[in-house]
């Protein structure tokens, strides 16, 4: 078996912490079932659920089945009962270390040569170290063994350090997986494709050509049962931190010597390093936070952030829009606009690159509308690309402009069921390909260039921007772009 080969898996003890939560139902088992539908997992792999509920093999089979009739359409009842028979169940403590040697003990149970051994966390990070050390301390940790990693990495730089460093106590880097599922989307992964495997854009992707960038990552629903951990992290550390700035270094990164594992993270990390750092005047000119008020979502009224919080004293933010550079010889001057928030108009993710207008007017009596040309990367929620023009409208009398688009949708254009994000990254993790994790020196590089932000919001007296839910966000928002003659380009890949 070869990691190149799309179908070719080793057999795999795939052991979930956390296995009675959100993470675990509603997106690891549906992801384990859908690879199941494919015939990659081998016969021998096994699925281990571990939490501190009491279950049975049986009984936690149940919660399964019930998650997957939720979770996934179209089920094949062979297919499940196949997965569900694949599942084991372990009622261990975290806190307390009991019992441990029970997990070593299912794991030696594996006699398929090759097997790899596959812990994923998905708890809170302050879990992250202490179960690390009572995987060691029972022996099941051995060199086929990988650790995967739920952002966040800790809520500032020192955090992440003491969390990297308990973590890589017990586990090499190499054994290590960050992940940012935005980074297994396929459009994210077709902006590789597409910059670097066809040769009329890359000319193009520079400042000489590039006028700005914005990355967008928007929902519609506020902080549901999150409240507790969101308001504690706020958009800042849950969404910009890591996936914004990821989605950024794979816009703004150098072509790779070839798309590997190293090549591709060594890039991304030149990219965070060239950021420029933020200083207190810079915050304070080139960031706004903004809090939902009430509104109106998809017709429907909604509460505020604290009223869903039921703090109202509450000072965290829940919509960012950050003005950032990139200093290096490819993109100096070019400014990147990032923004995220809750309960805003539309759920979407994209990335929008905006080319200069034309160095001269060679069409000075035209009739019509001439826009800039711009490239639409829509990650989320229906994954496609969209390249602006202009164009003659047709009809004898003189040139009459109209913006025209060249579309590629993923649903149309491929036959074929767009796979979820988790899908692929599980597969990668199990086949030891860590191109699309977040490697250590990344995930610090980030907390090095946010954490001025964080530090200047927390001795300012400026409270978070309101704005009401449903709509596209605070007024300062789009005066950062206005300040610069822009505005923020609003995506019709509906």
């Amino acid at each position: 078996m070869t990691s190149s080969d799309p179908t070719a898996m080793p057999p795999c003890d795939f052991t979930v912490v956390g296995a009675t939560g959100d993470l675990a139902l509603r997106k690891l088992l549906p992801a384990m079932y859908h690879r199941e539908v494919e015939g990659q997992l081998a016969p021998e792999s096994r699925v281990i659920g571990v939490s501190r509920s009491e279950h049975t093999d049986e009984s936690y089979r149940a919660i399964a089945r019930a998650a997957l009739e939720q979770h996934v359409a179209d089920r094949d009842p062979v297919v499940v009962d196949r997965l569900l028979a694949r599942l084991h169940y372990l009622s261990l403590d975290a806190s307390t270390g009991d019992d441990w040697h029970l997990l070593h003990g299912l794991l030696k149970e594996s006699t398929a040569p090759g097997t790899v051994r596959v812990f994923y966390l998905a708890v809170a990070p302050a879990m992250f170290g202490p179960i690390c050390e009572r995987l060691d301390e029972a022996g099941c940790v051995d060199a086929t063994s990988r650790v995967v990693m739920e952002k966040p990495i800790g809520t500032d730089l020192a955090s992440a350090h003491a969390v990297n460093d308990a973590v890589g106590a017990v586990f090499e880097e190499h054994q290590i997986y960050r992940i940012d599922h935005y980074l297994g989307k396929e459009s994210v992964q077709n902006l590789l494709v597409t910059r670097f495997a066809n040769t009329f854009l890359e000319p193009l992707w520079n400042s000489r050509w590039v006028d700005h960038v914005q990355i967008t990552v928007s929902e519609t629903l506020g902080v549901g049962t999150r409240g507790g951990y969101y308001d504690t992290s706020g958009a800042l550390r849950d969404m910009v931190q890591n996936h914004l700035l990821q989605l950024l270094c794979l816009t703004a990164m150098e072509p790779p010597t070839y798309v590997g594992s190293e090549s591709v993270r060594d890039e991304k990390l030149k990219v965070l390093q060239a950021l420029k750092p933020m200083s207190p005047e810079d915050v304070d000119r080139d960031t706004v936070r903004g809090r939902y008020g009430q509104g109106l979502v998809a017709g429907e009224a909604v509460p505020s952030y604290t009223e869903d919080l039921g703090r109202p004293g509450s000072a965290t933010e829940t919509y960012v829009a950050i003005r950032a550079e990139v200093q290096n010889w490819r993109w100096a001057g070019v400014p990147f606009y990032l923004r995220t928030g809750k309960r805003m108009d539309r759920k979407l993710s994209e990335i929008v690159v905006v080319f200069k207008e034309p160095p001269h007017a060679m069409f000075p009596h035209h009739e019509g509308v001439q826009t800039p040309n711009r490239l639409h990367i829509q990650v989320q929620p229906d994954e496609g690309m969209r390249l602006h023009m202009t164009a003659k409208e047709p009809g004898p009398g003189g040139f009459r402009f109209k913006p025209v688009s060249l579309d590629l949708s993923y649903a149309s254009a491929f036959d074929a069921r767009m796979p979820d994000a988790y899908e692929r990254l599980l597969m990668d993790v199990v086949r030891g390909n860590p191109t699309l994790f977040m490697r250590r020196d990344e995930v610090e590089a980030a907390w090095s260039w946010v954490e001025p932000i964080l530090q200047r919001w927390a001795v300012t007296a400026e409270r978070p921007k309101r704005y009401p839910a449903g709509t596209s966000g605070p007024f300062a928002a789009a005066a950062l772009l206005e300040r610069d003659g822009r505005h923020w380009q609003e995506s019709d890949l509906d």
